[in-house]
């Protein structure tokens, strides 16, 4: 039997789209500034690049919010749950479900790098690599390890996780804290309901924070196309190609068979959330998406509570767009420098990834210093490699962010139907 628990807090309060004029929707807007913002950036390289603070400050507003609309969203679904085990239930479900599906999108990548062959017959000689022009990623690659990621999980101080932003510390506080809130039995129902309309409050601040979104996205996109260029995508078309229809396969397969096996049309999820694709799309974040797409899953039935854990550790752990592009991005080099990775040595490479992975989000530019520290310590393919893509890397990065919004809406509501958490009937005519 499909249980609810109602939610108190209402995270998306907006009217019915068919109600507002076609210029009055997200979308719309941040469509047109990107529109702009390419072509600012394509006939004013210079001017492009001076509007790279409009796109971070939008950014910044977002991350501002990220933490304690995590911490009020899983604190107010855990402590509001009788049964403990169901918590436990749904963690275990969904590291399974993110194990699996983070295994496959580095399986597509390889079999997609491996059949379209983007690099081959580029023929460049590893020793005219210029190593310094990654410096920075090494060496924070350098810090990397599985060990510094468990000890990372705990911050050094409560409020340490919040002034920081770092999703995963602020989702095991959160998880803490809510066991702690319900081991008080009565007399914690008051703070619970404070906590309640605190989130209120921060999902209010969001809505004003969304008017700029367009803002945003302009001076994202200006400077992306203004610092990099649209004519530098020329030498890279084999790989974009390679990279966004490996990414396509994923989505549209494998995805499209976890909805359906959930009961749900991926093509109408992907209109329900077109907002945040195209908000995503503009600012190259995942992160800017992240409070709006968990209002959205709770609107769409999900319990609060499944929203709340499921969400946060996704963007930890199932980053499926990021694995795709690891992968793809590794056996380009390699063939580009014309070296032959062997089917054991991509093997090895896939198990080290599915290790290495899970603490992409718990850095800036985590993907890229995360496949940094992979090639270090596989020894086969050179990491100084990586400068080859570095120009290229903020184009790639946008559709992997893309995969992995889609990807964590797809996860919370497979594992809330796996789980019965999940109003069908509400389901139905949302996306209806």
């Amino acid at each position: 039997m499909t249980k609810i628990i109602s939610s108190s807090v209402t995270p998306v309060d907006e009217p019915h789209p068919q109600r507002k004029p076609l210029y009055q929707h997200l979308y719309v807007q941040v469509i047109a500034a990107i529109v702009l913002g390419v072509i600012l950036g394509h006939f004013s390289p210079g001017l492009g690049e001076q509007m790279k603070p409009l796109g971070d400050t939008f950014i910044k507003l977002i991350k501002m919010l990220i933490a304690p609309i995590i911490f009020c969203t899983v604190v107010s679904g855990i402590a509001g749950m009788q049964d403990l085990k169901r918590i436990g239930r749904i963690g275990f479900k969904s590291l399974i479900y993110f194990e699996v599906l983070t295994t496959l999108a580095l399986v597509i990548g390889l079999v997609g790098v491996n059949l379209l062959k983007p690099g081959a017959g580029m023929h460049i000689d590893p020793a005219t690599l210029d190593a310094s022009a990654i410096a920075g990623y090494t060496k924070a690659a350098h810090d990397q390890s599985v060990v510094g990621f468990l000890t990372h999980i705990v911050p050094s101080t409560v409020f340490g996780a919040f002034t920081d932003g770092d999703i995963l510390q602020v989702l095991f506080i959160s998880v803490l804290f809510a066991f702690g809130l319900q081991l008080l039995g009565e007399a914690g129902k008051p703070l619970l309901g404070t906590i309640d309309l605190v989130a209120k409050a921060f999902f209010r601040m969001l809505k004003i924070v969304m008017y700029l979104a367009p803002l945003g996205a302009f001076g994202g996109m200006a400077f992306t196309v203004g610092k990099y260029g649209v004519q530098s995508l020329g030498a890279y078309v084999n790989l974009l190609v390679c990279y966004y229809l490996t990414g396509l396969v994923f989505v549209f397969v494998v995805l499209n068979l976890v909805a359906r096996l959930a009961g749900f049309s991926l093509w109408k999820f992907l209109k329900y959330i077109r907002e945040e694709l195209v908000l995503v799309l503009g600012t190259s974040s995942s992160e800017s998406a992240l409070p709006r797409l968990m209002g959205k899953l709770e609107k769409l039935g999900c319990e609060k509570s499944t929203v709340g854990l499921v969400v946060p550790s996704g963007y930890c752990f199932n980053l499926d767009g990021s694995c795709i592009n690891m992968t793809v991005l590794a056996i380009f080099i390699a063939q580009a420098l014309d070296i032959d990775v062997s089917l054991y040595h991509q093997v090895t490479l896939l198990l080290i990834l599915l290790l290495t992975s899970k603490g992409a989000a718990s850095v800036t530019g985590g993907a890229f210093i995360t496949l940094a520290a992979t090639l270090g310590s596989i020894d086969v393919i050179p990491a100084a490699g990586l400068v080859l893509v570095l120009g290229v890397y903020r184009f790639i990065s946008e559709g992997g962010a893309l995969i992995n919004v889609i990807g964590n809406g797809v996860a919370t509501l497979f594992i809330a139907r796996w789980d019965g958490a999940l109003d069908r009937e509400q389901l139905k005519r949302e996306l209806g």
